[in-house]
């Protein structure tokens, strides 16, 4: 049963878009008078996906914490109570000696290091951050404060020692995959809602990296939190030059 008290505005936003993704699936159209209750025909092909919520990406104990991280869970738990389809939560899952923590690397510091991650096809570089979400450790656990329990599927990502990768699809040069594309493959998606942490790192790159495989893409600005706060419009303005959608749950 839809959750009949809560009046989507964001939804509506979509709906009355008339949004054509990629992928060539139309959203339907609303009467604008007010925002339609929301109903489960409205978000059936439209996951959540929380992106990596951990211990050590929130105060007051995390390694790498995102200032003000925990202001987002009441709005992610609310909208993980809506009738998502289905929702789905991303970890960092590093090994103790991951490329992109500054320990792996002598003479290096977090947040002002970089290091040159080199593939098969081709080198990017990549900041350099304290040690985090290390396998099977506290830190890389999902925020108990999280309504878990409502989370269908999780993704991880970053096992690999040598790739640095924060979107929760693949690496920027697609030499390791997550699976989240096969996840979301066989349901019949158009649009993908996104939100976690961090809105200028992770949220940024699944985001964009789910509007390049066709789906139309919306992340909800109360469901994130940026590492730099002072980069958020500028982040705005790339996902929409992108194709990304910042929306409010209010409008």
């Amino acid at each position: 049963m839809a959750n009949t008290d809560f009046k989507p505005a964001l939804i509506s936003k979509i709906n009355s878009s008339n949004n054509v993704s990629k992928r060539g699936h139309k959203t339907s159209n609303v009467t604008q008078s007010r925002p339609p209750h929301i109903q489960e025909t409205k978000l059936t092909t439209h996951p959540l996906t929380v992106v990596d919520v951990q211990e050590d990406f929130c105060p007051p104990n995390g390694t790498l914490a995102v200032p003000n991280a925990l202001a987002i869970i009441p709005t992610i738990n609310h909208l993980l109570t809506l009738p998502f389809p289905l929702k789905i939560a991303t970890k960092d899952w590093h090994p103790a000696n991951h490329t992109s923590f500054a320990s792996t690397h002598p003479g290096t510091h977090p947040f002002v290091s970089t290091t040159t991650i080199t593939t098969p096809l081709g080198s990017y570089e990549t900041k350099l951050w304290p040690d985090h979400c290390i396998q099977d450790t506290p830190g890389a656990a999902l925020l108990p404060s999280l309504s878990i329990s409502r989370i269908d599927h999780v993704v991880e990502k970053g096992q690999r020692q040598d790739i640095e990768m924060y979107s929760a699809f693949y690496d920027p040069h697609k030499c390791v995959d997550s699976g989240l594309k096969d996840v979301l493959a066989p349901g019949g998606v158009t649009d993908v809602f996104v939100v976690g942490l961090a809105f200028d790192y992770c949220v940024r790159a699944t985001a964009v990296d789910a509007a390049a495989e066709g789906f139309g893409t919306w992340v909800v600005g109360e469901g994130t939190k940026a590492v730099d706060a002072g980069a958020w419009d500028e982040v705005v303005r790339d996902l929409k030059e992108k194709g990304v959608r910042v929306v409010s749950v209010d409008g």
